[in-house]
């Protein structure tokens, strides 16, 4: 797309959130390649969010304001955008659907990428009974038959190794039984093993999977692209950690028998840490590994290192 007019416009949902935030910085940071930016906030993100929308204003990018769940609301916002990027929370990824059917009615949108970031929800025949994916099933059900109408690609990164998400301390010592770094106490605890591999994307990394999934859409289309930054072990982050503060960590395992059984007690008494049971044991299990990785393919070679997100948890963990 080297005529200006014909560039993508932009419009994404979740902009401000967990994820969003890198996915929108990593798009702006390649704008040469985009039109015009926009994202959809709701009244009150309106007024809580006002530093990082005012920070987005200075960049160049519209905010759009209004009801998810309001077609009317979504529909004006779709006109004059051709991609929409969905960064939804867990929470919100089924909002996605009534999204994407209005998507595939607007007479400008041509491609939507759906909140797909984390876990491969269609890594293996189990995948279709694993509570943490249902929703993200329900979604990729909503995009098939549309793909007439609407191009599509689902950007699969596996777990989050970043403060606060995997590299830190749990919240609660229940919650720490499927897996912790907890750098005050110089203590680790450990899914399985140690030495079962597995692969992880920086969150740096997601906003450029995403941003290059875009600008090499001919390899990107209608795939769900599987991406990471590094594959590691436990034992390897571990000696990481010891690395970089210069002590012994105890450590401690919880064998994955236990873990599934830690899981399936959690789910039946509704604890808020069942979800991160049932993704570690499927890490654990193997679930983020491939014979090969598609970076390459979107022309993605440099990324963070496991180095790298071990220094900031030190360092966040410290602070």
């Amino acid at each position: 797309m080297s005529d200006k007019s014909d560039k993508s416009n932009i419009l994404i949902f979740g902009a401000t959130g967990a994820i969003g935030s890198y996915i929108t910085q990593a798009l702006l940071d390649d704008r040469a390649h985009f039109g015009r930016f926009a994202i959809f906030t709701s009244p009150q993100s309106l007024q809580t969010k006002t530093e990082v929308l005012d920070k987005l204003r200075r960049q160049g990018v519209d905010i759009l304001v209004g009801d998810l769940a309001n077609a009317d609301d979504v529909r004006k916002a779709y006109a004059g955008y051709d991609t929409v990027v969905s960064a939804l929370g867990r929470t919100a990824i089924a909002a996605q659907i009534p999204l994407i059917h209005l998507a595939a009615e607007s007479e400008t949108v041509r491609r939507f990428l759906p909140s797909e970031y984390g876990t491969d929800i269609e890594y293996g025949p189990a995948s279709k009974d694993e509570k943490p994916h249902q929703q993200k099933l329900k979604v990729r059900a909503a995009l098939a038959p549309l793909r007439d109408r609407l191009e599509y690609a689902y950007i699969v990164t596996g777990p989050y190794p970043d403060y606060p998400f995997y590299l830190a301390a749990a919240g609660s010592k229940e919650a720490a039984k499927a897996g912790a770094w907890d750098v005050k106490a110089r203590k680790a605890v450990v899914a399985g093993d140690g030495e079962g591999r597995v692969s992880f994307s920086a969150r740096v990394d997601v906003g450029r999977f995403v941003a290059h999934a875009l600008t090499h859409w001919d390899q990107a289309r209608y795939r769900a692209l599987k991406l990471n930054s590094f594959t590691t072990t436990p034992h390897e982050i571990l000696r990481e950690f010891e690395f970089q503060t210069g002590q012994k960590w105890e450590v401690e395992y919880t064998a994955l028998d236990e873990l599934r059984r830690l899981e399936a007690q959690a789910w039946e008494q509704g604890a808020p840490h069942a979800t991160t049971f049932t993704l570690r044991r499927i890490w654990a299990e193997g679930g983020t590994l491939y014979d090969r990785r598609d970076n390459e393919d979107i022309g993605v070679v440099a990324t963070q290192s496991l180095q790298e997100l071990v220094r900031d948890s030190i360092h966040r963990q410290l602070e």
